[in-house]
């Protein structure tokens, strides 16, 4: 009898988490999607921004990493705001706002202009991708998140699958239409779907468990005790605390190394590619899609093998390793077309596969305020080297004019990280 009921209560759980997934991870990940579009499209707009606006590699990378300044100084404070009023209302705030700011890029033509766009598009976007983290540990216990972290992080090579070939058909196609230039074309036009999708948002996300109209009451009961079982195991603690907690301090500085490799890819992969000797601007778009396809297969299979093993830091310090060989043989074959996309292909598995499982480590054991801040404060850190990896790379160019020590640099920061997350206590986050 007891396990007669075992079982209808383990299928309804499935069928629950069946429902939550597809009602949550597709939309999720298309608001990811474009995220990611329209922070990174300044690599393509680089390609010919940078001679009509008469700017150096320094300013462009100055400029790119930017960002991340306004990203960070409200990061902390937009989580928690998201915590305090639902996730459905902040995320469409910050959707709409982040569209109408990456829409009006287009106008700048100084190097102040263009530093001005690219700080308020990090003030406009703070949050977001934390705030995500956050709500989805509102839906899912710690040992589903492995997997359903990688189905919505799996955005991010699919936005370089689809940015990469969009952004180099409007570069080619959209000069002088209304008398615009094709990378004032690629802002506007990659900005629009971020501001009608938050208006979406609005319309379609619960902020929660209880608010869920398309689960059955039972369904609701099932899933809040596993959330409840889940938190048992977890912290709540002030943001006091939380701010001076040396364990979040120490991942915060693992993600950055982890980011200087992501954005020294992103920012300048289009660059790279060129390098090589690929000419038009649709071919490197084209090109560019390559990495971004094999890093979605390795996503995928390495999060399906860490939630099967419940093993999380091998998982997350054995792919960064690969980015790093894989960024040091781009430079090594940086004359070779094919060499180097085989190459950086591997650079992007790794260094993409690294995010999702990384985030199981705090999310493991961080519940509450403590979680919205300590995910925010990560990130924070975290993606302050989204402003120091294109800052340094730029100044590396204009000084060597290569990127390759940038590539060496980027590949160290990839081996340090995975390092320091081999001494996360396994005994925390492996469950």
């Amino acid at each position: 009898m007891n396990d007669d009921i075992q079982s209808k209560e383990t299928a309804l759980e499935k069928g629950a988490y069946a429902k939550i997934t597809w009602h949550l991870i597709p939309f999720l990940f298309l608001c990811y999607i474009i995220a990611y579009l329209d922070r990174v499209n300044i690599g393509f707009a680089k390609l010919q921004m940078l001679s009509d606006l008469k700017f150096s590699e320094t300013a462009y990378g100055f400029g790119a990493g930017i960002f991340f300044i306004g990203y960070i100084l409200f990061e902390v404070p937009s989580n928690v705001i998201m915590y305090k009023v639902g996730a459905r209302l902040w995320i469409a705030r910050i959707m709409i706002c982040w569209g109408i700011v990456s829409g009006l890029t287009m106008f700048v033509t100084t190097e102040w202009a263009f530093y001005t766009a690219r700080f308020l598009l990090g003030v406009a976007e703070a949050g977001f991708f934390p705030g995500i983290i956050l709500y989805l540990t509102y839906w899912y216990p710690s040992e589903r998140r492995g997997k359903i972290t990688t189905m919505f992080m799996v955005a991010v090579p699919v936005s370089g699958v689809i940015g990469g070939p969009l952004s180099g058909w409007i570069l080619q196609n959209m000069a002088g239409i209304m008398g615009y230039t094709a990378w004032q074309w690629l802002f506007l036009i990659e900005a629009i779907p971020a501001i009608l999708i938050g208006i979406l948002v609005l319309a379609y996300l619960k902020d929660g468990i209880n608010e869920a109209d398309w689960l059955t009451d039972n369904e609701k009961t099932v899933i809040q005790k596993r959330i409840q079982a889940d938190n048992k195991y977890k912290m709540d603690h002030t943001l006091g605390q939380v701010l001076s907690s040396t364990r979040l301090w120490l991942l915060g500085f693992i993600y950055f190394c982890y980011v200087m490799g992501l954005y020294g890819v992103g920012f300048w992969l289009p660059t790279i590619i060129k390098a090589t000797g690929v000419a038009g601007v649709l071919n490197i778009g084209l090109l560019s899609a390559i990495p971004s396809a094999v890093a979605i297969v390795g996503m995928i299979f390495v999060s399906g093998s860490s939630d099967k093993h419940r093993e999380r830091r091998w998982h997350v310090a054995i792919p960064a390793i690969m980015g790093a060989i894989g960024l040091i043989f781009s430079v090594v074959f940086s004359s070779n077309t094919l060499l180097a996309m085989i190459t950086l292909s591997l650079a992007t598995f790794g260094i993409v596969t690294t995010f999702p499982l990384f985030w199981s480590l705090p999310t493991a054991y961080l519940r509450g305020t403590a979680a919205a801040a300590g995910i925010a404060l990560i990130n924070s850190l975290g993606n302050l080297s989204g402003f120091v990896s294109p800052y340094l790379i730029g100044m590396i160019k204009d000084a060597t004019n290569s990127t390759n020590a940038g590539m060496y640099m980027l590949a160290g920061f990839l081996v340090v990280g995975a390092l320091l997350t081999l001494t996360f206590p396994s005994k925390l986050v492996n469950r």
